[in-house]
């Protein structure tokens, strides 16, 4: 669901779903958006701007919290896929990796814990998953919860043409909740990283609180993405504001 979402001093907002990527769906739908705002207001919403509040919007669809965001960023000149992998983890960094890269941008352990809350919502490619499971099964993993990821990623080696995947919250697998983080402490967590969090000393504990309290979670989550929205972003007049959100000016 919540595919991170953060600005530097290009001030770009790069969203990944796969290893430097923009998901061509979700750029499809960002276009769409910014004609529709070209059409009344031309020049004066930035892509980066539309992404932020997009994606607050598809927080508060999902039953997660209505997060008051500020507006203003501008739009980079250039974009750089790469530098994705310099400031997000990858999908099963160790939790100290994530830890510190997410410090790096100004969030605390409690805001990092519940950002991957977002885990709560969506699926989890068997792609990525496939190494808790062959050629033997983690011994982590809760023995209840294996037959099912078996039955849904048959292959050790998955078929790169098909759809695989296994839900990430199979209670409520379209609703941003704390059921996350109970199914991580029962052992259900899908990835390494979500393993991780439910018992590493530094973050355990904030697992537990947010476990037993929505609400809890809801006002750090919002917090915590407060903070990344507004990570170094291009203001005044630095930057632009892109015509068209897959180019910069120059090139359009």
């Amino acid at each position: 669901m919540l595919h991170f979402c953060w600005t530097r001093q290009e001030g770009l907002c790069l969203r990944r779903k796969q290893r430097g990527a923009l998901a061509s769906g979700t750029s499809r739908y960002i276009e769409t958006i910014k004609e529709a705002v070209e059409r009344e207001c031309p020049g004066v919403v930035s892509c980066a701007d539309i992404l932020v509040l997009s994606a607050r919007e598809g927080i508060f669809s999902l039953g997660g919290p209505y997060i008051p965001l500020k507006t203003g960023r501008r739009d980079g000149r250039r974009s750089r896929a790469d530098v994705v992998e310099q400031y997000l983890p990858d999908h099963n960094e160790s939790i100290s990796v994530v830890l510190d890269r997410f410090a790096a941008m100004g969030i605390d352990t409690p805001g990092i814990v519940s950002l991957l809350g977002a885990h709560s919502v969506g699926r989890t490619h068997c792609v990525k998953l496939v190494h808790r499971l062959y050629p033997g099964v983690d011994p982590e993993l809760n023995p209840d919860h294996v037959p099912h990821m078996l039955h849904k990623c048959p292959d050790q080696i998955p078929d790169p043409k098909a759809v695989q995947y296994v839900r990430n919250d199979r209670g409520t697998p379209m609703v941003l909740d704390n059921n996350y983080y109970r199914n991580i402490l029962d052992n259900k967590g899908l990835l390494i990283v979500d393993h991780q969090l439910a018992y590493d000393k530094r973050t355990r504990p904030y697992v537990k609180k947010m476990a037993k309290s929505q609400d809890y979670f809801f006002k750090e989550f919002s917090r915590a993405i407060a903070i990344l929205s507004e990570n170094n972003p291009l203001t005044g007049n630095k930057g632009e504001i892109r015509k068209q959100c897959n180019v910069a000016n120059k090139l359009h």
